[in-house]
């Protein structure tokens, strides 16, 4: 089934019984016109954390307790909302906005603390205020209070391309109808001293807002491009032996054929890149001729890793915001073998009024098509009372196998902090090694799959996500792949 196919007629639990969907295509004429398809970003927020104040950022009253990680997001989703303007999320109901943040290192600080204090004094003497975050899942929700966010609120935490895996599986969402508007990104908290990584370690945060191309044009906003995610695996001993480079480079391909670039088109290039073999391997991999012969828009730019996911959004934050020109690929991985690459397709400043605004072939594309499997550590799909697949479907039917450990869908009704409802949300349903993502034209994941399709993404048994306190992760065990 090719992806016009699948946004025409979606799949269902039952024979009769289509999907109940939110927005998009589907619901296009119900929900006030713009098909959740043909996504731009209007609005970027960048916020570090040196020199930062939450007074001056979010105001004085109601927001000291929180984890600084919430802190950051919140800053900078505020002002990516400022630039996308007022309409970008009151244009359509709660439940038709979604959130997707990543993270690797927002509550580790908060851990240690946590763990000092009942070591020396005792689990009573836990703050009440602050005990809820000891569930990486909450880090988001008081973004979804704020602002009314009911279509999902998900956290991903794989390493380094968490706030790229945020990004794939938002978009994921909007084209398939669970939501019309998206406020994504990644956010981290410095690491405290001692803890591996800290010497590189990364605070502060990226946010973006996406919403389809006709809805910012109607409302007069300037589109700043495109972007699609396409995450993949390459398993670290693959990596470290000859053959390396020459596997990391067909993974690179696969993934930009994907996301709809044209071998004979110019690409700009930045690598956020670790010295690990993975990270060797990519590096290796970056030249023309790895690429499918594509021409380089100038030398690909090697960045130094960080110990977290945001210096790739960051990434395609500035990407975004830099004068219009060629695409450009984003591409990280860590050492662990997740690996993800952002195409960015920025806008044209000459675009006539009216006209699209993002150059490139895959200008009227989806980004990765609606066939592409989310990436990540798998997904744990929750809601109020619904089922992975869609309000009517049953669980465990057809295409609403929830995935593994990684992601944490916390949908409508999903309660915020402190109220003492399970962070994944009513309904929700803990998701395992080599599950099936949900979706249209999805394509069960199997472990031991090859991993030169694009898409491929890990499988991580061993870790429990959709419980407070859990932390996502273990070593990847297989790789999985997918359409």
């Amino acid at each position: 089934m090719n992806d016009a196919h699948a946004a025409a007629e979606p799949r269902t639990a039952t024979k009769g019984a289509p999907l109940r969907r939110v927005g998009g295509e589907a619901n296009e004429g119900a929900a006030g016109g713009d098909p959740a398809v043909g996504l731009v970003v209007t609005g970027i927020g960048t916020v570090d954390a040196d020199g930062f104040d939450f007074r001056a950022a979010l105001g004085r009253h109601g927001y000291k307790y929180l984890p600084a990680a919430s802190q950051y997001f919140l800053a900078a989703a505020k002002r990516a909302l400022a630039q996308a303007g007022p309409e970008a999320l009151e244009a359509v109901g709660p439940e038709e906005r979604g959130a997707a943040v990543g993270t690797n290192s927002a509550a580790v600080a908060l851990h240690h603390r946590m763990d000092r204090t009942v070591t020396t004094s005792g689990a009573g003497d836990l703050s009440p205020v602050t005990a809820p975050y000891f569930s990486i899942n909450l880090f988001g929700s008081r973004l979804a209070t704020e602002h009314d966010l009911k279509g999902f609120n998900l956290t991903f935490t794989s390493p380094r391309v968490a706030g790229l895996e945020a990004l794939q599986t938002g978009q994921r969402a909007l084209l398939t109808g669970r939501a019309r508007r998206l406020l994504v990104g990644a956010t981290e908290e410095a690491l405290p001293e001692g803890e591996p990584g800290a010497g590189t370690s990364e605070a502060g945060a990226v946010a973006l807002v996406l919403e389809p191309e006709p809805a910012a044009r109607s409302r007069g906003v300037a589109a700043l491009g495109r972007v699609g995610v396409r995450s993949f695996f390459l398993p670290p001993k693959a990596a470290a032996s000859a053959e390396g480079a020459e596997r990391a480079a067909a993974l690179l391909r696969d993934a930009l054929d994907a996301l709809g670039h044209r071998p004979d088109q110019p690409l700009a290039v930045t690598a956020v890149l670790d010295g690990s073999p993975v990270g060797e391997a990519m590096a290796a991999a970056l030249d023309e001729k790895a690429l499918g012969g594509r021409p380089p828009a100038g030398k690909p730019e090697l960045v130094p890793a960080g110990a977290g996911a945001l210096e790739p959004v960051a990434r395609v934050a500035a990407a975004l915001g830099a004068p219009a020109g060629h695409a450009h690929a984003v591409i990280t991985a860590a050492a662990e073998g997740n690996a993800a690459v952002c195409l960015v397709t920025p806008a044209r400043t000459d675009a006539p009024r009216g006209a699209p605004d993002v150059t490139s072939a895959e200008a009227g594309a989806t980004p990765a098509g609606l066939g592409a499997t989310p990436g990540g550590l798998g997904v744990t799909w929750a809601g109020a009372g619904a089922t992975p697949a869609g309000a009517d479907a049953a669980p465990g039917g057809p295409g609403a196998t929830p995935g593994g450990p990684g992601v944490t869908w916390a949908g409508a009704g999903a309660a915020p902090a402190g109220t003492g409802a399970a962070p994944g949300g009513p309904g929700a349903t803990p998701g395992g090694p080599g599950g099936r993502s949900a979706g249209a034209d999805a394509t069960p994941a199997e472990a031991g799959a090859a991993s030169g399709g694009p898409g491929v993404t890990p499988g991580a048994p061993g870790a429990t996500p959709g419980r407070p306190g859990a932390t996502p992760g273990g070593s990847a065990g297989a790789e999985v792949s997918s359409r």
